[in-house]
């Protein structure tokens, strides 16, 4: 039941990046609607799920808040470490942003979303109507992780064939996550680690990169709607999920 439910939020995934790759032409109103999605998929849903999973402090600080800020400045150092290495050997970049950094941010999303999947074979081994629920809350917020994926890799430089290929992946995740529920159940602390961790990377990737590049040749209001339009959505979904 698991693994048929998780097929919607296949489906929600793909809808996401077809919806992503159809705007081009309003690339700084795509790129301000994913910053406003990612900072509300942060903010909203994963910190929140990271405090209340992780549990344990750290020298007086919850052990996901601590994650969270090492999330945000490993995403700032690799990004960095990667661009003097592709300028050291010569490498191209987009618009001073490194391909492989886009690649690596999607692969953190296609990790997120195989453990959304895992989150939906999780609950419904606690009962019909806890899957049900959960399974609600990822399908909504997959069709901004969709958007999201092949918004990043295609901001990044890299080809169209990649952010496909990366947008498959994140869509193929859940079903896998929720596949690997019949093997195996994940320590709660640990699924709270990773939440605090990727909260932070993917908050430096929406403050440091998306909305600076939203705005930089359209600053206008509509861009900034869509930020808000996005951060509302999202809450949204996690009021109905709730």
């Amino acid at each position: 039941m698991a693994v048929f439910v998780a097929l919607g939020a296949f489906l929600m995934t793909l809808a996401g990046g077809w919806t992503a790759q159809r705007v081009t032409d309003r690339r700084h109103l795509v790129l301000g609607l994913a910053g406003g999605l990612m900072l509300g998929v942060v903010g909203l849903d994963l910190l929140p799920e990271a405090l209340e999973a992780a549990g344990t402090e750290v020298f007086g600080v919850p052990a996901a808040l601590l994650l969270f800020v090492a999330g945000f400045l490993l995403a700032h150092l690799v990004e960095r470490l990667l661009a003097v290495r592709q300028a050291a050997h010569g490498g191209e970049e987009h618009d001073g942003r490194v391909p492989e950094v886009g690649l690596t941010a999607a692969a953190a999303m296609v990790g997120h979303s195989a453990m959304d999947g895992v989150a939906i074979g999780a609950a419904f081994q606690v009962g019909g109507g806890m899957g049900t629920a959960v399974a609600l809350a990822v399908i909504a917020h997959d069709f901004a992780d969709g958007f999201n994926t092949y918004t990043i890799t295609s901001l990044y430089g890299n080809a169209r064939r990649k952010a496909l290929a990366m947008l498959f992946a994140d869509a193929v995740a859940p079903v896998a996550g929720a596949a690997s529920t019949l093997f195996l159940t994940i320590p709660e602390q640990l699924l709270g680690a990773y939440l605090g961790f990727f909260g932070g990377a993917l908050l430096y990737l929406a403050a440091a990169e998306i909305l600076p590049e939203a705005h930089h040749q359209h600053p206008a209001r509509s861009t900034l709607l869509c930020t808000v339009a996005g951060a509302a959505f999202i809450w949204l979904v996690v009021g109905i999920a709730d």
